[in-house]
């Protein structure tokens, strides 16, 4: 799969940690994610382009 001009790996993704996902997608929202992993997560979410905005409702977001 290419995404643009970074190629990606197309080894199926087995399985994602739960607060290692959570923490992404925290990260992702405030735009503090690097370029790799933005890729990653959009690959594993199956978005189309990037989101500006949060990706979970309010009351799913975990309290810092």
């Amino acid at each position: 799969m290419q995404l643009g001009t970074v190629s990606m790996a197309s080894r199926p993704i087995s399985w994602v940690n739960t607060p290692v996902l959570q923490q992404a997608i925290d990260r992702y929202e405030r735009g503090l994610l690097p370029r790799s992993m933005e890729l990653w997560l959009q690959q594993l979410l199956d978005l189309e382009q990037p989101v500006k905005g949060p990706l979970r409702p309010h009351g799913l977001r975990p309290h810092c």
